[in-house]
Formats: C-alpha cells, structure tokens, sequence
C-alpha cells in the first residue's frame, strides 16, 4: 500500500518531501508518537524527534521505551530503501536500545548515512551477494544529554539473489514434506 502512494505521489512532489509526510500520516508511525522533523534532499539525513506527551508518559513521568524503540525502528531501513531503490531488498533483521536516562523531555535522533556508506554498501552487496549493516544512533536531549542507544543490524541483499534464495528454500521445504 505504502509503496504504490509513493510511486503515485513522486509524480508530483519530492521523495524527501514524501518521505517527511508520509512517515508522519502514516498511522502505523503516529501511533509511536514520533515525528520525522526534517529529510534532507538526497535522503541521506532523517530527523525525528519523541514529545513526552500524554500518549507515551510510563508509570514514572517519562517516556515509555517502547515509544523510543517504535518512533526509530523503521526509518534506517525506509531510509534505505528510498536511497537504494528497485534493486535491492533491505529488511531490519536485529535490534538492541540500551537505557542510559529517563526521558523526562522531548528527544531527538539524526539517522545519517554518508554517500561513500552507500558506495559501499553498493559494492559489498555486488560482491557479497547479501550483508548485514550494522548502525548506530543514540536518541538525545535538546542538550545533548543520551536519553538511549540504539544498534540496529539491516538485511541488505540484490533483488535476484533474494529471489533466488527465496525459491531454494521454497524447493527445500517442498522436497522434506514430501519425505
């Protein structure tokens, strides 16, 4: 559903425009009470930020893990899969956040890839056919103070070496039940 309003509405406005707003209509992100902030151009700069807020306060005035947790999970890999496009399959595959302070104000986080990541990222899967990424970014205070810290590991494979791992492990599911 996402994907096909993408195509439909890059006929009229600019990917970081829809990338902005479509995160920030879309219910399955509002409900994170997250709010993509800023998109840079090329895609390679996301910004959110997580008001404390009636919606996500936990039992002790901060906010909920859950809602820092939900309000980054997807942007990495949307974020990969604008820049990358049609030839890739990107997935998150793992993720770890580590606490270090209560959220007792709005938060922010800055997801950044640099083009040579991407140049790399590129080449890796070329030769390697499928890897994992693994980047970090740590949610913060106005401030700067670390409110947590997120290392998230990303599925990057070529679209026909997904397919064909796809079938193969389709062929071998086939071949044990007729056993």
């Amino acid at each position: 559903m996402y994907q096909t309003a993408v195509k439909i509405l890059q006929k009229v406005f600019n990917p970081n425009a829809i990338f902005k707003y479509g995160f920030n209509i879309s219910p399955m992100y509002r409900r994170t009470t997250g709010k993509v902030i800023f998109v840079s151009e090329d895609l390679l700069t996301v910004k959110i930020e997580i008001p404390l807020n009636y919606k996500n306060k936990n039992y002790v005035g901060a906010i909920f893990g859950g809602s820092l947790f939900a309000a980054t999970d997807p942007v990495f890999m949307v974020q990969l899969i604008n820049i990358l496009k049609n030839n890739y399959v990107v997935w998150d595959k793992a993720a770890c956040v580590k606490y270090k302070a209560p959220a007792k104000e709005k938060v922010y986080a800055s997801f950044i890839f640099t083009k040579e990541e991407i140049k790399i990222i590129k080449n890796r899967v070329s030769l390697e056919n499928e890897i994992n990424l693994h980047k970090n970014v740590n949610l913060t205070t106005k401030q700067g103070t670390i409110i947590a810290e997120l290392d998230k590991t990303i599925y990057i494979a070529s679209k026909e070496f997904y397919r064909k791992k796809l079938k193969a492990r389709k062929n071998k599911k086939i071949i044990k039940m007729t056993k």
